[in-house]
């Protein structure tokens, strides 16, 4: 295939911002990569179709899984394969005339000089985290005067610095002789990303864990990286201008849009960077000794059909958080899922049918997760036993393989407990999650901008039953889990809803009854609350629904089937690109009204919920108040940063 590869050809269409004699020039140029991984192996691509003849590209690993977000030469075709001798192969494929030097070992001191010799320029494709060898090889470069670029692909930007020589150095700016590995994490940080652009928009910090070497990255990044450095290289090695070299700082992020062009005179030594660095240098030191790790299932990886199955259903959703279930595998085509109810500790499912809904969400999600693996499933409720321990023999039988629609949006389905988007519901969404519920249901809308208000009022005083009765505040004290943007049993503090303020001062109640009580007595301690998480979320969003049983709801299996009908709700709303909020306490306080249930050992709670009952009769009519399964609320806007896992399936699995 050689013959038919023509050079002048092949990069034809890059003259006009280069000319013809500079075309030639950069053929003539060596580069030399470190690093195959991320930003290492887009650069190699992105030089080679700009042109340049010859490489030295030096990476020790392998491909892996881990690999495929971001890393150009990560595919299942490469797997266990090194990283050079992937890359090398796609290089020549782009030119076949490259001339390539391998350097499987990557780069250390025994091998540095060949690395860089005759080199023209030096890029850096290094891991983030091995500070030492980036100093070695900088410092070398510096020495044998090489101009050197590094590019981060930090976020959704790219930050860059140059360094040229007889201008700063490496060392200079970024300060890493001598310091604890950690702290010159940090200082290389602080120094390519002064003006951190990217820590608006990170949505999970803790992924970031500096003793376990790993961290966020995207591979849109890594390409904007690519380009950029690309971009420099051109300049560099055709003698143009401006090239903004050290101390100058450059940053583009494009999910920001921002572009930044900076300069820190003393690079990391100066008065503000110093400080940054101090202020860093306690948080790392922190994280560090907590071992902080992301809140990830590694006790248990699921092999087994039913197992994967398990592993899907367990994100099914339940009040609170609360997953009233475990799971007994009996063999290969059986398994046993083991219910209870919390109707001794929890006040919102005194007749156990809360929990009867999960129930019946967990049993629709083994059903859609068991699609996939082949196998149809089936589950019968155990008689005999009593209705605070509904217990399900689930059987499965083969099928042909096919994934069900909505598997892919069972661990995406979570809850939005703050404002959504106005947008209406269109006619698409709205006839999809009608048919969604299947024969025996109906959905019931309530929208347009009155009825919002009407939806407004009623959760406004609905919540001021829940924010004042004594058996709702042991639940509010258990369910949330303080500082923490997920919780595997709980709800997170940052998932709640309310604004910091809000949140501090409702951690600061919940201490104790005798707190609660003064708050709300004397300085109208449920108005905050009551706005931000009812009246402002009841007002944004696209439309309140009720789903609706076409026979009341009478026996176990009744809460159960409208449990199904629920998940599939839920999961079809958040396939539609839809966010969702439970409201289910006013369907739970009228069935407490119509069925004499004294939730409360205070009057004024109950004289409260019949009022209450009565307006959402006249809201959404008797038949939907005594049949409704589930109430919510649906909406566009962007998913939750913080929200509830679930337990490991480790620790859902019943004793044998």
């Amino acid at each position: 295939m050689t013959r038919d590869f023509d050079y002048a050809e092949a990069f034809s269409r890059n003259i006009g911002w280069v000319t013809e004699t500079e075309q030639a020039l950069l053929r003539s140029k060596r580069v030399a990569i470190a690093g195959m991984g991320g930003v290492g192996g887009a650069h190699l691509l992105t030089l080679a179709r700009l042109g340049i003849g010859a490489f030295h590209i030096a990476d020790l690993d392998t491909f892996e899984l881990a690999n495929f977000n971001r890393q150009a030469g990560a595919m299942l075709s490469t797997l266990g394969e090194p990283k050079v001798d992937a890359l090398a192969r796609q290089a020549r494929d782009i030119n076949p005339q490259l001339e390539l030097q391998l350097f499987s070992q990557g780069v250390g001191v025994e091998n540095m000089d060949e690395f860089l010799s005759d080199v023209d320029l030096f890029v850096d494709g290094l891991d983030f985290f091995v500070p030492e060898v980036r100093s070695l090889v900088f410092g070398r470069c510096y020495e044998l005067g090489i101009p050197a670029i590094t590019a981060g692909p930090i976020g959704m930007g790219a930050p860059y610095l140059i360094f040229m020589p007889g201008r700063m150095s490496f060392e200079e700016y970024f300060r890493l002789e001598g310091l604890p590995v950690e702290r010159q994490y940090v200082n290389f940080l602080l120094g390519l990303t002064p003006t951190a652009l990217h820590r608006g928009y990170l949505a999970e910090p803790g992924r970031l864990n500096l003793a376990g070497r790993y961290g966020p990255s995207t591979g849109m990044a890594c390409q904007l990286c690519a380009g950029i450095v690309g971009i420099e290289a051109l300049k560099i090695l055709l003698h143009r201008q401006p090239v903004y070299a050290a101390p100058y700082y450059q940053i583009f992020d494009a999910y920001r849009g921002g572009y930044v062009r900076g300069r820190l005179r003393w690079g990391n030594r100066g008065p503000l960077q110093t400080l940054k660095r101090r202020l860093a240098y306690r948080a790392v030191e922190h994280l560090v000794r907590e071992a902080v790790r992301p809140q990830r299932e590694l006790e248990f990886v699921p092999r087994t059909e039913l197992e994967q199955i398990l592993d899907l259903a367990r994100w099914a959703p339940s009040g609170d958080n609360t997953q009233p279930w475990r799971f007994e595998i009996l063999n290969e085509r059986r398994l046993v899922v083991h219910g209870f109810d919390t109707r001794d500790e929890v006040v919102y499912d005194l007749q156990g049918h809360a929990s009867q809904l999960a129930l019946g969400g967990v049993l629709e999600t083994i059903n859609i997760a068991a699609q996939g693996q082949g196998l149809r499933c089936e589950a019968q409720r155990r008689e005999g036993l009593p209705e605070t321990r509904p217990t399900f023999d689930v059987k499965f039988s083969d099928i042909p393989a096919e994934r069900h629609p909505l598997e892919y949006v069972i661990r995406a389905r979570c809850t939005q407990r703050r404002p959504m988007s106005r947008r209406l519901l269109g006619a698409r969404e709205r006839i999809t999650l009608e048919t969604s519920v299947g024969a025996g249901y109906r959905v019931l809308w309530l929208e347009g901008r009155e009825t919002l208000r009407q939806m407004a009022r009623l959760l406004f005083d609905n919540a001021e039953i829940r924010l004042t009765m004594p058996e709702a505040y042991s639940v509010h004290k258990a369910i949330i889990e303080w500082n923490a943007q997920f919780s595997r049993d709980r709800i997170p503090d940052q998932a709640v809803g309310l604004d910091p303020v809000a949140l501090r001062l409702m951690r600061w109640a919940l201490q104790s009854w005798r707190r609660v009580r003064f708050l709300n007595t004397y300085l109208g301690g449920t108005l905050l609350p009551r706005l931000q998480l009812d009246v402002l979320p009841a007002l944004n969003c696209a439309a309140h629904f009720v789903i609706v049983a076409e026979t009341p709801l009478q026996t176990v299996d009744d809460y159960v089937a409208g449990g199904r009908a629920m998940q599939r709700f839920w999961l079809t709303a958040t396939d539609l690109g839809l966010q969702f909020q439970p409201e289910m306490t006013p369907l739970i306080f009228a069935s407490y009204i119509y069925n004499d249930v004294a939730f409360s050992a205070s009057p004024r709670s109950l004289e409260r919920a019949q009022r209450l009952v009565k307006r959402m009769e006249n809201l959404i009519g008797l038949e939907a108040c005594r049949q409704g399964v589930y109430m919510g609320r649906v909406g566009f806007g962007p998913a939750p940063v913080a929200r509830s896992l679930r337990l490991p399936l480790a620790q859902l699995m019943a004793a044998n």
